[in-house]
């Protein structure tokens, strides 16, 4: 797991822990309880919230760790000024990522699946927060994986579809050149991230 600290940011969002899981194998039970937590009401509700209070990211649509991060920046800006466009700063991430403003289709694509065997899984919280590692390893059932492997579980096909990518000159002009396409699309992806809120 990696942490980064943002001390410009609200105390409550100034510092987000990534992971990586690799191998997961209880995503759709994952999904399941991610949608009850929702729906409770009360105590148990909250507790259960709390328990899956992450981004639970596929880690497939992930070009590189850059990509992530300036999603969930874009995430902590808009919390922090009032303007979230889903529930929570966790799923304001996959709205982030997701080059269409819908919501459904952001948590559809970018959120775990029921099949999802690599999974990223992201905490934004205050720096009081220090046990995340275990709450993290206590809900997913997976390997923990450093981040710099990210490169080798992206699916870059998938990538340049949902951005609409395959007939982009650039990307057509290095598709002989695997290292410089890849590089081309994460940074199209990425800046298109950092422009979405503004586009919005």
């Amino acid at each position: 797991m990696e942490t980064f600290r943002y001390s410009h940011l609200p105390a409550d969002s100034s510092t987000v822990h990534i992971a990586l899981f690799t191998n997961v194998s209880n995503s759709a039970q994952l999904r399941s309880r991610i949608v009850r937590a929702s729906q409770l009401d009360g105590p148990d509700g909250e507790t259960e919230r709390e328990a899956v209070n992450f981004a639970f990211i596929d880690a497939r649509l992930i070009c590189s760790v850059l990509h992530l991060q300036t999603a969930i920046y874009q995430a902590i800006l808009a919390h922090a000024q009032g303007a979230l466009r889903t529930k929570t700063v966790h799923s304001e991430i996959l709205w982030a990522l997701n080059p269409t403003n819908n919501i459904t289709e952001a948590i559809r694509r970018y959120g775990v699946a029921d099949a999802t065997a690599s999974l990223i899984v992201v905490r934004i919280s205050s720096p009081e927060l220090n046990n995340v590692e275990q709450l993290m390893g206590s809900v997913v059932d997976g390997t923990l994986t450093p981040l710099n492997e990210l490169a080798r579980i992206t699916d870059w096909a998938s990538v340049k579809k949902y951005y609409k990518l395959n007939g982009e000159p650039a990307v057509k002009d290095a598709a002989k050149d695997p290292a410089r396409e890849r590089a081309i699309v994460d940074e199209i992806v990425t800046s298109s991230v950092a422009m979405k809120s503004v586009m919005a």
